[in-house]
């Protein structure tokens, strides 16, 4: 989940509900249901089904013209557009809210003849360089990323992505029982079940296809926020095995405050959130469980405040032992309640980080070398303690593969800088074509791990020590020992099992992770 300040950061909760009525997010009063969300479950497409499995309405959302009635069946809707739809590779090099600098890159980048591309996301713009075919291979990108690197208009953490751009009008043209219709405007699926359809997917609520800003389809579900929740809860902690309702609910007041604190995040896309890590997993109706559903309606409309304003409740899947200080992990400025804090029963004091001695004694640490990225974690915490071991080819080549150069040799790899709470905030690996550095969070993707199929995974987190091994062969590799997985700051969420386990309520649970909070009801 990505971390984010508050868009209702200056406002007391009673503005904010207030501002939510008044904008239309209630469809009635503030006691009786919660306000609405937009979710981007397909965020571009060239075309997409919407349907029911009860009887369903289709309507021009503009002019609420009707387009088609149907039971138990799909629509397809394919983006009908006057000019081209072209999908390239495209360098993001950067997110900015400064417009001068945008124009500045912008002059620089097309004096070199280079072609661009800026996206408006989240009250700024993303800024890309290049345009290359889907099939163009990674080596000719690779060399195109040094090139503008070199010339300092991109840095060595830009990253490819597939945008589709539709350079002319779009239209939507809609095909149901051998008849088609074309409109220009979004359209809307309701069906008499409450229960919608996109892409053989269910979800509650509305199903709505409409325009993102790159003038492709946005498959877009709309639905009350407590309702989305039982979506979101269960697929960011899992009620199996993690059935423990106060670890439930307080992972639910977690998701709420999130959720509120960035509707509109990226309303020029046409939705609010993304389905995913990017901000909150989202399984949609089929993902429902039970436990996790009884968490959401008995904390209903409860979220986490902090002298008045909702908190980034920002989350991960386990601390290691000691969550992090925020401004330890990203370059924001410090929160009074996102403090490095222990396990529950520990008290505060730091002699409980766990240092080399604690990560080298552990009785049962998972071997990285045999997870595969993303197993589940079968008991409490499955990566509470961990170690991997790189030989000296692999550590040349993943560190090489980071950098997008040939580092040769992997001499030294020296940790900086910790802080208090044991993470490594600056790292530096000396090699035979030079010394690298890199900082915080980032660190794990500098370092990553190959995991059982082969693939290489972003470190689990910076809570890790590394240490020189000889081979038999003479060479050297690296061997780090860590615990933890994510990046550590705020709910730890196998620690809030733990903490619930122990007995402590959800109330207990947030109030430890986020230090010195309210929980309060917006309606």
């Amino acid at each position: 989940m990505m971390v984010l300040k508050s868009l209702f950061k200056s406002l007391t909760l009673l503005l904010i509900v207030s501002a939510l009525i008044g904008v239309g997010f209630f469809t009635s009063t503030a006691e009786e249901q919660s306000p609405d969300i937009r979710i981007g479950v397909v965020p571009t497409a060239e075309q997409l089904t919407i349907g029911s499995e009860g009887e369903f309405t289709v309507k021009n959302k503009e002019t609420g013209e009707v387009l088609f009635t149907g039971a138990d069946d799909s629509v397809l809707v394919e983006l009908n557009s006057t000019g081209t739809i072209k999908t390239n590779f495209r360098l993001q090099v950067a997110w900015t809210t400064s417009e001068p600098y945008v124009n500045d890159w912008l002059t620089k980048a097309e004096a070199e003849g280079y072609p661009t591309y800026v996206e408006e996301y989240n009250g700024g713009w993303r800024l890309f360089i290049g345009e290359f075919a889907p099939d163009a291979s990674w080596s000719t990108r690779v060399n195109f990323k040094n090139e503008v690197v070199e010339k300092g208009l991109a840095a060595s953490d830009a990253f490819w992505k597939v945008i589709t751009i539709n350079e002319g009008k779009s239209a939507v043209k809609l095909t149901y029982n051998n008849e088609s219709v074309t409109v220009e405007n979004p359209v809307v699926l309701k069906s008499d079940s409450n229960i919608v359809s996109i892409n053989e997917k269910r979800y509650r609520g509305l199903a709505e296809v409409g325009f993102n800003s790159a003038g492709t389809l946005a498959g877009i579900n709309e639905l009350p926020i407590e309702e989305y929740l039982k979506g979101v809860v269960p697929r960011e902690l899992p009620p199996v095995p993690y059935d423990e309702l106060e670890a439930q609910k307080s992972q639910a007041v977690a998701a709420r405050t999130y959720t509120f604190a960035n509707l509109g995040k990226r309303s020029s896309d046409g939705y609010d959130l993304l389905p995913t890590t990017y901000d909150q997993v989202y399984g949609g109706y089929d993902a429902e469980h039970p436990v996790s559903t009884q968490a959401v309606e008995e904390t209903r409309g409860v979220v986490a405040t902090h002298e008045g304003d909702l908190i980034t409740a920002v989350y991960h899947s386990t601390s290691g032992g000691f969550t992090a200080n925020n401004e330890d992990v990203w370059n924001s400025d410090a929160e009074d309640y996102l403090r490095g804090v222990p396990d529950s029963q520990r008290g505060k004091a730091l002699e409980h980080v766990p240092n080399l001695s604690v990560f080298k004694n552990s009785a049962n640490p998972t071997s990285l070398r045999a997870a595969k990225n993303g197993d589940f974690e079968s008991d409490w915490s499955k990566y509470h303690r961990w170690n991997f071991e790189w030989s000296s080819e692999e550590i040349s080549q993943v560190l090489s593969g980071y950098y997008n150069t040939d580092v040769g040799e992997v001499y030294e790899i020296n940790v900086l800088e910790r802080s208090d709470s044991g993470r490594v905030m600056e790292i530096e690996y000396v090699t035979e074509n030079g010394t690298f550095y890199e900082y915080k969070d980032r660190v794990r993707w500098s370092l990553p791990y190959i995991d059982a199929s082969g693939g290489e995974s972003i470190l689990l987190s910076t809570l890790f020590y590394i240490e020189p091994v000889e081979n038999k062969d003479g060479s050297v590799g690296f061997k780090a020992y860590g615990g933890g997985w994510g990046h550590g700051v705020g709910l730890s969420q196998t620690g809030a099992v733990g903490m619930a386990e122990k007995g402590s309520t959800f109330d207990d649970i947030l109030k430890h992770y986020y230090q010195g909070i309210e929980l309060e009801t917006l309606y």
